[in-house]
């Protein structure tokens, strides 16, 4: 928890964790709304990772030890960026 509370570590947020927030809330499943996750990526002093077609691609060769799409996506991300998922 160090190393994300100093201001040496790149911090990155995936835009599938955003649009799994988003939708979410949407349902009822979550409380928060915009401008709490707006205010969270300005504090946290976040990057927001896109997500592009060459991380989509490497889906295909994911093997299915995760069923759920946004997992899925945010490992596809972090495979292909070399970051790891905290």
């Amino acid at each position: 928890m160090a190393a994300l509370r100093s201001g040496a570590a790149i911090r990155e947020i995936s835009v599938v964790s955003l649009s799994e927030v988003a939708i979410k809330q949407s349902i009822g499943k979550l409380r928060i709304g915009k401008d709490e996750v707006l205010t969270g990526i300005a504090d946290l002093r976040l990057r927001v990772l896109p997500y592009t077609a060459d991380h989509a691609l490497h889906l295909f060769d994911l093997p299915l030890h995760h069923s759920d799409p946004f997992d899925r996506q945010i490992i596809v991300q972090a495979l292909c960026e070399k970051i790891p998922v905290v």
